[in-house]
């Protein structure tokens, strides 16, 4: 459920969980690719990386 009613705290515990649970679904196999991509830089996991590092820089404004 997503309301009004979510405090920034757990908006920001919602995303990280969910870039974390990108990066273990698009983590590179032994040859390199994603295994759902099948790239070898997959711009999903960059995504999923902007999106912690963005998190993790915004925790210690709040």
């Amino acid at each position: 459920m997503t309301a009004p009613f979510h405090s920034l705290a757990q908006i920001l515990d919602r995303l990280t969980l969910t870039a974390r649970w990108v990066l273990r679904e698009h983590e590179p196999g032994t040859d390199g690719r994603c295994p759902r991509c099948h790239t070898p830089d997959c711009a999903v996991a960059s995504a999923a990386r902007d999106v912690l590092a963005a998190v993790k820089r915004n925790r210690w404004r709040c």
